[in-house]
């Protein structure tokens, strides 16, 4: 009996041993199959290659509000369309195919029976309550005065694209959201029933003709002083009926653009943010930002996407930065041609403009 129970507990001991051996084989083959953005604490990184922000750079909101008070805050006329026009346009086309630029990187995208709505931010501030930057042009609809939406692309989380007031406010909550990772939570709560998370490559089919893929972009998360990228940012594929369109988040250049466009390339229309670049003096060099492109580096991203045409965005709203607040679609037309662009095909779009696909898109 004595030994029976030795035998026993041997056995015991070498199926305990068994296990824990296959668990730890398990688990190193799961991180060894991680994609390489998703950091083991369960924070994300950019592609392989991105450029790095210089961890020495200190912000200060003191000079920031210093310089930012030398900006010239006057806006052109033409810069923003009259409410009335923009009415009449919406309900003019409203059985055709259009964009429509509501500031910022709010767009309404009209293809078929499906009508998107980009990053909407409805909100007088960029920023926590009454915090962050104020507009200085009101957005070209108010919320209650947008289409119906079918289709909900968030890019991530920054406050100047995930505003949680428009959000809660949001009239069409059946409407089907597409977010990165860990961003549902902002919408389940708020009573959206049809939150879709994706990671980068992950593909959504809408319909018979729309199908939305989700790529990496250069950029970060951050809503508050624990969680710098614990969400996950990224660019929005949407393809319909054999046209390919590229929606940018917040992006920095990177190495991955040329990878995208070999694999997704041509696209025919490629928004791309052209605003907040300029950091100077806080950031050592001017015009330059590891995450957001200047207009320069926004058109280099175009064509490494091997994009035909582009719409420059995030401009023309908040002050996010330093640079005048006209100078990104300037310098964005007038750099088009030496990135292989006609000048025509490095669009500014004015905040109200609402135009026919079929007058962009051949």
């Amino acid at each position: 009996m004595k030994l029976l129970k030795i035998s026993n507990i041997k056995y015991f001991n070498f199926v305990i041993f068994f296990i824990l051996i296959f668990n730890n084989n398990c688990l190193l083959i799961a991180m060894d199959k991680k994609p390489y953005h998703h950091l083991e604490d369960g924070t994300f990184r950019n592609p392989e290659g991105s450029p790095k922000r210089d961890e020495n750079v200190k912000w200060s909101y003191k000079i920031f509000n210093q310089e930012k008070k030398k900006l010239d805050m006057t806006i052109p006329m033409e810069h923003v369309i009259s409410k009335e026009k923009v009415l009449s346009d919406l309900d003019k086309l409203k059985d055709e195919d259009y964009i429509a630029w509501i500031g910022h990187a709010t767009f309404i995208i009209k293809l078929g029976e499906t009508t998107i709505i980009t990053d909407p931010v409805f909100s007088k501030n960029a920023g926590p309550l009454i915090f962050g930057p104020k507009r200085f042009t009101e957005p070209s609809l108010k919320l209650k005065e947008i289409p119906k939406i079918d289709l909900f692309l968030l890019t991530h989380n920054h406050y100047d694209h995930q505003d949680m007031t428009t959000i809660r406010r949001f009239p069409f909550k059946d409407t089907k959201v597409l977010l990165p990772l860990k961003l549902g939570k902002y919408f389940t709560k708020n009573g959206y029933k049809d939150v879709n998370e994706m990671d980068w490559y992950d593909q959504i089919i809408i319909n018979e003709k729309l199908k939305v893929t989700f790529l990496p972009a250069v950029h970060w998360s951050k809503r508050s002083l624990t969680d710098t990228n614990k969400t996950l940012w990224g660019n929005f594929l949407i393809e319909y009926d054999g046209k390919k369109i590229f929606f940018a988040c917040d992006t920095g250049v990177g190495n991955i653009y040329k990878d995208l466009g070999n694999k997704y390339g041509p696209i025919d229309l490629t928004f791309i943010n052209i605003g907040a670049y300029n950091f100077y003096p806080i950031m050592p060099y001017k015009d330059k930002s590891v995450y957001h492109t200047n207009p320069e580096e926004a058109l280099s991203v175009g064509k490494d996407l091997n994009s035909k045409k582009l719409i420059g965005m995030h401009w023309g709203t908040f002050v996010l930065s330093l640079e005048p607040i006209m100078e990104p679609p300037i310098r964005f037309k007038k750099s088009a041609e030496k990135y292989g662009f006609k000048k025509e095909d490095a669009m500014i779009f004015k905040i109200g403009q609402i135009t026919e696909i079929k007058e962009i898109i051949e």
